[in-house]
């Protein structure tokens, strides 16, 4: 089930991703503050329409109303699954390589469609002073044109994939990392290509 306005949908999609981020739930003045409503009675009437919908419950505790989420309802519209990108087998240096896909948090991916994007192990740390580091999972646009100054996936003579920012040279292509412990990559652009752009990272849990 889905919810019936957009306020409602804004309303679930905030109360799960506070959960996810910070371990408890939300009151009903932190939900009032967020979205600019008058009272908590404003919020109260969108959580009663989101519990007669069956995605949300509402249980008294010591004394107040906690919420709960419901999980297979609720991921109907906060999840999306990401494929993972195709690169050359000597890149897939993880297990997280798999037929599985990646679920990530609708609200991650902007205007992008699903099927627009990948997920993409990154590999080492040459990207690591933009905090990008190794074994994160890049969220990537599968394109291959990009501009200047874009950080890229890029198959280098066909045989690895690399994640730096891409700049051109007359007939060459410089890749340059960001760290100074990794050298820049220049290369004939006809050795190189493109297959992906940087739009996002997820950092898994250790």
């Amino acid at each position: 089930m889905h919810p019936r306005t957009k306020r409602q949908k804004e309303i679930l999609e905030y109360i799960t991703t506070f959960i996810a981020t910070r371990g408890y739930k939300p009151s009903y003045r932190e939900i009032a503050d967020h979205f600019n409503l008058a009272s908590k009675a404003a919020v109260a009437k969108h959580i009663e329409s989101l519990e007669k919908q069956g995605l949300i419950s509402r249980r008294r505790d010591n004394g107040s109303f906690g919420l709960q989420i419901q999980p297979k309802e609720a991921a109907v519209d906060l999840v999306c699954e990401i494929e993972w990108l195709d690169v050359p087998r000597t890149t897939r240096t993880l297990d997280d390589y798999s037929d599985e896909s990646v679920l990530v948090p609708s609200f991650m991916l902007g205007f992008y469609k699903p099927e627009r994007l990948a997920a993409f192990v990154v590999p080492n740390d040459s990207m690591l002073d933009e905090h990008i580091c190794e074994g994160d999972i890049a969220l990537v646009e599968r394109r291959t044109f990009a501009r200047d100054g874009d950080v890229v996936v890029a198959i280098v003579n066909s045989e690895r994939a690399v994640l730096k920012r891409i700049f051109r040279s007359g007939a060459d292509v410089e890749l340059h990392p960001a760290n100074k412990n990794y050298e820049s990559i220049r290369i004939g652009a006809d050795s190189i290509e493109v297959i992906a752009i940087f739009r996002g990272l997820i950092r898994p849990l250790v």
